[in-house]
């Protein structure tokens, strides 16, 4: 599922036995314009929610999961009701099993050569599109791992150890080395900057107290 604030459209399939059922897909009229950036990404335009539903009129047809899969799950419990039902996420489990790579939808497909099959007419950035993406990552995930329900939504819980500084100053190294070569920078980070992830945070302290 890949959303943005201001366009949302429904989770829309179920996952059983490692077999895609009721693919399901709901567009529905977002709360604030939708900006060119998203529509530049989504190709969904004003034109195409006008006198859509909103999210909470089409919402409960996708309650009654006891879980529910996002890749960044945690943005996906931001923007969406309450769904009632415990959430794994695929890019914390990726960034768990597979070092040292990217952890977009799109590249772990090509990456992992994930088999996917998508049915005519979807596109990527569309939300049935990428879900069957996802779907096919958690497939690999679990056959990769052998991890069960309880492991994934241990690791999709807690807080991941990232290893490289994504911007700034010191921008593609690694937060250990900067931790031991300019530690001051880093605790600037943590005071100054105030929408600082959660894994960052959590790393740059990892490493400030190694």
């Amino acid at each position: 599922m890949d959303w943005t604030a201001a366009l949302l459209k429904s989770p829309p399939l179920t996952l059983i036995d490692g077999e895609i059922v009721q693919p399901m897909s709901d567009l529905v009229s977002p709360d604030r314009p939708i900006s060119h950036e998203a529509m530049a990404i989504h190709h969904i335009t004003e034109e195409m929610v006008d006198g859509k539903p909103r999210i909470a009129a089409v919402i409960g047809k996708y309650h009654g999961s006891p879980y529910y899969v996002a890749h960044n799950a945690a943005f996906d419990r931001g923007v969406l009701p309450e769904m009632h039902g415990q959430w794994i996420c695929t890019l914390k489990l990726a960034q768990a099993l597979y070092p040292n790579i990217r952890y977009s939808n799109q590249y772990l497909r090509y990456a992992l050569k994930l088999d996917v099959t998508v049915p005519e007419g979807l596109y990527p950035h569309r939300a049935l599109y990428d879900c069957y993406v996802t779907a096919a990552l958690l497939k690999r995930i679990i056959a990769d791992s052998g991890w069960s329900v309880e492991k994934m939504l241990e690791i999709s819980n807690s807080p991941t150890l990232l290893r490289t500084l994504k911007f700034g100053k010191y921008r593609g190294q690694k937060i250990e080395d900067i931790a031991l070569q300019d530690p001051d920078y880093l605790r600037w980070m943590l005071k100054s900057i105030k929408d600082l992830s959660g894994d960052m945070r959590f790393s740059i302290e990892h490493f400030l107290e190694k």
